[in-house]
């Protein structure tokens, strides 16, 4: 069964500062997500290593906060970005040109660099909303997540295979993760859906603060869509990880992955590359998602798109690729 290792304890969050993309391979702009969650903290931590090896590669990183998984992968396409961070669900989408990208086609021109953490898609309920199982949740106050995101794709196809519509709701809002925990302790939304990587701010904030509680994500159609859909798997979130939840969470959920341009140079992915793998153990302390990450696995897993030839060289050098 594929299933996904989640780690413990919190950390302080990376960050680069965003700086504008230019035409030139002079700086190099990763898109993340929202400022709390553990995108935003990746490529902050990729970015740290980069900037350190400026002089020999004479690129500078930062990071942008974006709206997410499928802004980033669209702003890819645009020329708007160099690198964005995407749930392995939405890179596979754009990869084959299905879901959310049916109409505008498939993104010829996408590359995988590697995947990073487990995203098990989380569901926050409010305390006394009386919540036990997902089906609870028809009739109330739901926060599917902002258009553009990775989370909201996920909430789309989850929500087909359910047989639901947001209509089901008596509110499908569209906060932005950064939105939705104070929302919640607000009384303004009953729970939300949230793919991320853990621990997260964004979870511990209002579990913490209201005593939210995590609701399990399974049954027949979760185990149904785990089975067809190559980009999930079955993930556990541990008890005791977040405050006033103290019993193991099931669910399911994505890889994070780092995706590029096919026009981003090879010199310049394969530093980021370099700078990530050749300080590898500094990478994993820089959040505790990032504890449990194998460099053998991160250049395979979750990647629908082809592999960037910069990464694919470093790769072969290192010998986890032939």
């Amino acid at each position: 069964m594929k299933h996904f290792l989640i780690g413990l304890g919190m950390a302080g969050l990376a960050a680069g500062i965003a700086a504008p993309v230019q035409a030139q391979q002079t700086f190099i702009t990763i898109g993340t997500g929202g400022v709390t969650g553990v995108y935003y903290a990746a490529g902050g931590a990729i970015c740290r290593l980069m900037n350190k090896e400026r002089k020999s590669h004479k690129l500078r990183c930062s990071v942008e906060s974006t709206g997410g998984s499928a802004f980033n992968v669209n702003a890819i396409k645009a020329g708007d970005l160099d690198f964005g961070m995407a749930q392995s669900d939405v890179q596979y989408s754009a990869t084959k040109g299905v879901g959310a990208f049916k109409d505008g086609g498939a993104h010829g021109d996408l590359r995988a660099v590697f995947s990073i953490h487990p995203e098990p898609f989380t569901v926050l309920a409010r305390k006394e909303a009386g919540i036990t199982k997902f089906e609870d949740f028809k009739g109330k106050r739901f926060n599917v997540g902002n258009p553009g995101s990775g989370t909201r794709s996920s909430m789309e196809e989850l929500l087909g295979a359910m047989g639901w519509k947001l209509s089901d709701f008596a509110l499908a809002s569209e906060l932005k993760a950064d939105e939705h925990g104070p929302a919640l302790c607000d009384n303004k939304i009953d729970g939300f859906y949230y793919g991320v990587g853990h621990p997260s701010a964004n979870i511990q904030d209002p579990t913490t603060a209201c005593g939210a509680k995590l609701i399990s994500l399974t049954g027949p159609v979760v185990d149904k869509l785990v089975a067809e859909k190559p980009y999930y798997a079955k993930a556990s979130i541990p008890g005791g990880l977040y405050a006033n939840n103290p019993n193991a969470t099931q669910t399911y959920g994505v890889l994070a992955t780092l995706v590029a341009s096919s026009k981003v140079p090879d010199d310049s992915v394969y530093a980021l590359v370099k700078s990530v793998f050749d300080n590898f153990d500094e990478f994993k302390k820089l959040h505790p998602a990032f504890a449990n990450l194998d460099p053998a696995k991160m250049v395979k897993d979750g990647l629908s798109a082809p592999l960037h030839p910069g990464a694919a060289k470093f790769y072969k050098e290192k010998g986890w690729l032939k």
